[in-house]
């Protein structure tokens, strides 16, 4: 069912696996596992558990291929170089590569622990690969949002697109939407508000932006998160985020390029919980008493109650009557209606007036 705003219109939905994805559906958690699990097989597939018990609903991971990635000159970024005391992307690269084999096995875990398998990847070779291994959606990296032969290829899986928007302008990701138009591929794609930078400082994180993409994109939009934080998945849920990728970690203290910024193991877990409790707070926005409300309406509202006694055959003027708890009789605003009406019956002080006592 798609999302409905107040000026009527509509926002499409789309359908990752069994998961229909946009409001006013569940938050689509993906655990970002990435590269954290440094070029081990046997540490994603703990990686993936610990997803699954967190309760994720996918977790995704970084496909590549060093040499076909970056060149042999390509210097790591600072935050990588500090992590990992490599300045060579392509050596820092090559440490994280996995078989073809190994992604297989990944993928298989996935499904045996009930989550979405999904991967990033970054060249037409990439897709190539991850094509094998059937994934319900594909993730594009913001680094990649403008490489329009990569988002070609994507496109020709015929599953959405998920493509983050780090450091790009609003023109920058009208191009990239443009393209995915061209591609026939819009209908499909969800946008993940992202700020490139790791961590990402709470007062950058513009959270404001995912309703800001929302409107101007007619797409799913969710929040590519890389606060240092554990509360920030919540807030952008809150902000209108249908989806929220984080990064994960066994432990943050292992060396890598994005331990640091990623979330251990029972903090993606208060992660999760956290965003649960905001979908249940959030609510459908409809206007209504609810069955707990309508308790306290009943005692905490007023009546017309009789000022003082009112014989029969008395015709009642306003300073016989007064406002007082519970709500249980006629609403204040029926005073107008009750003046100059003729008492039918006696009507004692205190007494909330009924319309069977006047006539």
């Amino acid at each position: 069912m798609p999302r409905v705003e107040r000026d009527g219109s509509s926002l499409p939905t789309v359908r990752i696996g069994t998961r229909e994805i946009g409001a006013p559906h569940p938050t689509y958690v993906i655990a970002e596992i990435g590269v954290n699990h440094n070029g081990d097989a046997a540490t994603a597939l703990r990686m993936v558990s610990m997803a699954a018990r967190a309760g994720a609903d996918a977790a995704k991971f970084q496909i590549f291929s060093a040499d076909a990635l970056a060149t042999a000159s390509a210097p790591t970024a600072g935050y990588q170089a500090s992590a990992t005391g490599t300045a060579s992307q392509r050596e820092m690269l090559r440490a994280l590569e996995l078989t073809d084999a190994e992604w297989a096995a990944l993928r298989a875990a996935c499904d045996e622990v009930g989550i979405d398998f999904l991967a990033t990847p970054f060249t037409v070779r990439d897709v190539e690969r991850l094509a094998r291994l059937a994934p319900p959606a594909v993730k594009i990296a913001s680094t990649d949002a403008n490489d329009v032969l990569l988002l070609e290829a994507a496109s020709r899986l015929s599953v959405p697109l998920i493509v983050s928007t780090g450091a790009a302008t609003l023109d920058d990701i009208a191009a990239t939407c443009a393209c995915l138009e061209a591609l026939e591929a819009r209908g499909r794609a969800i946008l993940l508000h992202c700020v490139s930078a790791y961590p990402a400082p709470i007062d950058e994180l513009n959270l404001r932006a995912i309703n800001t993409l929302t409107r101007q994109f007619r797409v799913p939009v969710g929040f590519s998160d890389h606060a240092d934080d554990a509360r920030t998945g919540a807030w952008a849920v809150a902000a209108g985020a249908v989806v929220v990728e984080k990064h994960v970690t066994l432990d943050r203290s292992h060396a890598g390029p994005d331990h640091a910024m990623a979330l251990d193991p029972e903090s993606f877990r208060r992660y999760v919980h956290d965003i649960r409790d905001v979908e249940h707070a959030r609510g459908r926005g409809e206007i209504v008493c609810s069955r707990r409300e309508a308790e306290v309406r009943a005692v905490a509202r007023k009546s017309i109650v009789a000022a003082r006694p009112i014989p029969a055959g008395t015709v009642i003027e306003l300073d016989m009557l007064t406002m007082k708890r519970p709500g249980t009789g006629l609403a204040p605003a029926e005073y107008a209606t009750l003046v100059g009406r003729t008492a039918r019956t006696d009507i004692e002080t205190d007494s909330l007036l009924s319309w069977d006592m006047v006539q």
